[in-house]
């Protein structure tokens, strides 16, 4: 069933069943990688809170998250400028940390912030992203545990957002126009 958020209109793409199975893939290669290990996670806001939840529920080693919000989009595009508002306080020094982003698009947020906290030494550094737009990329990011691969598609729901709205969608649907350039 299509769905209007403001002044545009989308269509389903990926439904809640499809989203917990590649939660549920994620979970366990994390979960095998990392036993024996606390890692912390870092859930980029606003878009990846649903995302980070879900996943969290599945991780049955010992870990800890914390949040920092990182932002690049207005509309849907890209405003090539990162944003950051709310800062990491935890020291990451000689821990294993895991990034989780619900979508990697140019791949600007995340070259941005990696060098900053690859400075803090961390032991290990990898990437989990729900989603990843490889033909959007720009700036090549290592994505270390992936649910979906898309196409140059504008997406909301399941924490992203057009303009703010959509992110309270159990599904990730897909603007129905084509991205203009």
């Amino acid at each position: 069933m299509n769905k209007q958020i403001l002044d545009k209109s989308f269509k389903p793409y990926l439904n809640k069943t499809e989203i917990e199975k590649a939660i549920e893939k994620i979970a366990k290669e994390i979960n095998n990688d990392y036993a024996d290990k606390n890692p912390l996670f870092i859930a980029i806001l606003n878009g990846a809170f649903m995302f980070a939840s879900d996943l969290f529920k599945k991780i049955t080693i010992s870990a800890e998250i914390s949040f920092i919000k990182l932002a690049s989009y207005q509309g849907t595009k890209s405003t090539g400028t990162v944003i950051t508002s709310i800062g990491l306080e935890i020291d990451l020094f000689d821990r294993h940390v895991v990034i989780i982003e619900d979508i990697i698009d140019t791949g600007k947020t995340l070259s941005a912030f990696l060098p900053q906290l690859k400075h803090q030494q961390p032991q290990s550094l990898k990437v989990c992203a729900l989603l990843h737009k490889k033909v959007a990329t720009q700036y090549p990011i290592d994505i270390d545990f992936l649910g979906f691969e898309i196409p140059n598609l504008f997406v909301v729901g399941y924490g992203l957002d057009y303009n703010g709205f959509g992110r309270n969608l159990d599904q990730i649907m897909q603007l129905e126009e084509p991205l203009g350039d």
